[in-house]
């Protein structure tokens, strides 16, 4: 899935060895903390698919023009800015400027190092004079500072004299032109594609307006107010020149541009070092000068420190988020290297995110116009609970902060609590589209489950009973509003209508079961968490009531309910219906569409797709996972096999969670092809997008399939638990874990699995329905007999062969086409 020439094996490191400039490679080689991200963009800073600095939260509003307005609808839409770029760096050797298209290159590597955290290129080119150049380029974005980013160049001309010129800029290209201009819309990916609702919005008007901008020596400072939703954005750099050559400086400050340029009498092998630091700060409202005084003072303390430092304490960070984080497996180098590059996205996306969200392409790029989905809730935060518990409250916080607004909105909406929307940054309604978006109630009970799923793994119940419990209490009440009672008294269902699950090719349905199975559990967990608290905390609940205005008799209202909840279920079928007509619909031949008609949103208006049983990703088998202590074997396995071959994938999300049921149920080979697949998904591009950014939710899956697929771990309940599933060609699968303040690490082999408590009191855990415990004096062993079923192939289509719906009619898989025949098929056909 790699072209291995180009980018060679290697466990810590992910390596470029041939120049290429492609949109791939600058998300592939991005940098950043949470907070700044800095796209992989050489430092030449001329062409590329889209010339990114993001940072978190930093955005622009814009009303959204319906075609046909309604009430409720998404009004203002936002999407991230470009803030001002800081990487260019030119040379010019002999006022000729170093240019990839053009230069006679005789060696080439750019590598991120992983275990450093530091990206680096290594160049060696010869001029059109014959003067052989040697030049290395360094870039961090500090974790340890979550403000900083250093920039380093080193340069030699080896065997001449030459004039040397070094141009450092800081530029806007949100609204530049010419060598400003940055524009991810006009790539030539979307040449190709052409319409692409994945990729960001692009505003015309002017979005970052010149406040303060000023030079002070080779100390450079550029600030801004966003025109619509008046945030506030300050950058400022330092220069630093390390040569024994001779040089001047001139410098250049615009409100759009800043320039330091360094003129060098370089001699023959004498090298030439200039740092660049950069701080950045945003907000929501503080005045630009006040940002533009943060940036100074954190430049200040590096001119105390040292540039160094930075370094070191970037390679202590990461050699302690690597010691509670790395997932190993013995004797694969290749998949080492993907994995670790996985996380190491993770820890880039998510680390110093600091109370904001994480956001779907994290800060590699405009996809998604940088928002906030589920994807977080339900494929990052496992990871971060597990590994970096302080990451995942903060991240939980986001949503903590966004009650108010999700409040509005469910009143909006008709509803009590509240709604959280489905995708935003400021915590509104961003979605335009609501049958895809604000139908997406399922949300809700997400963003409840990571709360759980939380406090499961840490024992923070402080952070609940604080801030927490108002989550499950405002989003439990919107279940107990939006669904409804059908039946006689004794017998009463509850039902939950006009809702879409997390397949966005089926919308706007009743009854679809993973939203009923989840919202089950957000209300069975928002009544548990009330009556300990009334039970154990008397002062937390009492502050609980106050904040919420919870009443006495909500939560036996939600235990009703919950148990109520009404689970479809196919008797003739012998499966779970996604939804209540989900099986009225035809069948998509999957395996007869042309793949250049896929993915299907891109190439089929939606009523078409609605009109069929095809999944854009796993939707009843991500609810198997995620609440399958509610399941059966047997009802796991005739699930699997009947969404399986209706599963398109055309979702990053589907791959990591069908292979974790696939491992469950005994598809081991078809667990092991769809791992790959999701640990492939930027570094092979596999879904032709991976120049807009990082599939951040995909990479924290990666993990979930590790731990949870392969490794069976699982903590329904609040009971860790393990059923391994080990591939047959890996020799070892180890990995960390935080289990409620103990650090383990597990071990898993063909015929044992270990775990071992390296800090923290003893834990008890449960290997196919027998108890062990382990403690730090005494690691427990456990002899595994096997590794689970193991089941040849994978399902197919031939299974609608003879199926038949309840009415007795054939389920026929079939493609639309364009036909003037009317099809007259028999009713009850032999």
């Amino acid at each position: 899935m790699i072209d291995r020439d180009r980018r060679p094996v290697d466990p810590w490191r992910l390596i470029e060895t041939c120049y290429d400039e492609d949109g791939v490679s600058e998300t592939l080689f991005s940098v950043g903390n949470g907070y700044l991200g800095l796209r992989g963009n050489h430092i030449e800073g001329r062409g590329a698919h889209e010339h990114g600095t993001f940072i978190n939260g930093l955005h622009e509003t814009w009303p959204i023009r319906h075609a046909e307005q309604a009430y409720g609808f998404a009004e203002v839409g936002q999407t991230i800015v470009n803030a001002p770029d800081a990487k260019v760096m030119r040379v010019y050797i002999d006022d000729e400027p170093l240019s990839f298209d053009e230069t006679e290159l005789h060696e080439y590597s750019r590598v991120l190092d992983m275990r450093t955290g530091v990206l680096s290129r290594d160049v060696v080119w010869v001029t059109p004079s014959g003067k052989r150049v040697r030049m290395r380029d360094e870039r961090i974005v500090s974790f340890d500072e979550r403000h900083l980013a250093v920039l380093r160049l080193e340069l030699v001309v080896e065997n001449s004299d030459a004039p040397v010129t070094i141009s450092c800029q800081l530029l806007n290209r949100q609204d530049g032109a010419g060598i400003y201009a940055g524009d991810p819309m006009a790539s030539k990916s979307e040449n190709k594609a052409g319409f692409d609702p994945r990729r960001a919005e692009r505003i015309t008007a002017r979005v970052l307006q010149p406040v303060e901008y000023w030079q002070d020596g080779l100390r450079s400072a550029l600030s801004y107010r966003v025109t619509e939703s008046g945030m506030t954005v300050a950058v400022v750099a330092d220069h630093i020149v390390d040569t024994e050559n001779e040089f001047s400086a001139r410098t250049l400050i615009e409100p759009d541009i800043a320039k330091n340029v360094f003129r060098v009498q370089a001699k023959a092998g004498v090298p030439i070092r200039i740092s660049k630091i950069v701080s950045y700060h945003s907000s929501r409202g503080v005045p630009p000068r006040e940002l533009v005084d943060r940036c100074r003072r954190s430049l200040d303390r590096v001119g105390v420190e040292g540039v160094d430092a930075l370094f070191r304490a970037q390679e202590a960070w990461l050699a302690a988020f690597w010691d509670r984080s790395d997932v190993r497996i013995a004797g694969h180098d290749d998949l080492q290297q993907a994995i670790r590059w996985c996380l190491f996205q993770l820890a880039q996306a998510a680390s110093r995110a600091d109370g904001a969200g994480v956001p779907a392409k994290g800060l590699t790029g405009s996809g998604y116009s940088g928002h906030y989905f589920w994807d977080t809730e339900i494929y990052v935060l496992p990871f971060l609970s597990y590994t970096t518990p302080q990451w995942a409250k903060n991240a939980l916080r986001a949503r903590v902060l966004m009650l108010p607004a999700a409040r509005r909105r469910a009143s909006q909406l008709n509803e009590a609590g509240a709604l959280f929307p489905w995708r935003t940054i400021n915590g509104e309604e961003a979605s335009a589209y609501y049958a895809a978006g604000t139908a997406q109630y399922h949300i809700n009970a997400d963003i409840s489950y990571a709360l759980g799923k939380y406090v499961r793994a840490t024992g923070d119940e402080e952070f609940l009973r604080r801030e927490g419990a108002d989550i499950a209490v405002e989003t439990a009440r919107l279940w107990s509003t939006l669904g409804f009672w059908r039946g006689a008294a004794d017998e009463a269902t509850f039902h939950i209508h006009g809702v879409t699950g997390p397949d966005e090719y089926t919308t706007v349905v009743n009854d679809n079961l993973f939203t009923n199975v989840m919202a089950r559990y957000n209300l069975r967990f928002a009544a548990r968490i009330v009556r300990e608290m009334a039970q154990q905390d008397p002062a937390a609940y009492a502050g609980l009531v106050e904040r919420t205005g919870l009443e006495d008799g909500e939560r036996i209202a939600w235990e009703l309910a919950a148990e109520a909840m009404h689970i479809p279920f196919s008797e003739g079928l012998g499966i779970h219906p996604q939804d209540s007509m989900f099986l009225e619909r035809e069948v998509w031949d999957l395996e007869g569409t042309s793949p250049d008609q896929r993915p299907l949103l891109l190439h089929y208006h939606p009523l078409v797709i609605y009109r069929f049983q095809v999944l854009k990703q796993a939707d009843v088998v991500l609810a198997l996972f995620l609440q399958g202590n509610h399941f059966t074997a047997e009802e796991k396995l005739a699930d699997f096999d009947y969404y399986d071959p209706l599963t398109t994938g055309d979702s990053t999300l589907s791959a990591v969670v069908q292979s974790i049921m696939a491992a469950e149920v005994g598809y081991q080979d078809l667990a092991r092809e769809y791992f790959e697949q999701a640990l492939y998904v930027d570094l092979g591009d596999l879904h032709h997008n991976a120049a807009d950014g990082v599939h951040v939710a995909s990479a924290g899956g990666v993990w979930t399939a590790l731990v949870s697929g392969f490794g069976g771990m699982r903590d329904h309940d609040g009971v860790l638990s393990f059923d391994p599933r080990l591939p047959a060609d890996w020799p070892e699968l180890s990995y960390p874990l935080q289990w409620q303040g103990s650090r383990l690490l597990i071990t898993l082999t063909a015929d044992a699995l270990r775990v071992e408590v390296r800090s923290g009191e003893p834990v008890d855990f449960w290997v196919r329905g027998e108890r062990h415990r382990a403690s730090v004096a005494e690691p427990a062993v456990v002899a595994l007999a096997d590794q689970g079923p193991r089941r040849p192939g994978r399902p197919t289509l031939r299974q609608f062969e003879d199926a038949r719906r309840e009415d007795g009619t054939l389920m026929s898989p079939t493609i639309p086409v364009t036909t003037t025949s009317i099809p007259v098929i028999g009713v009850f056909e032999d």
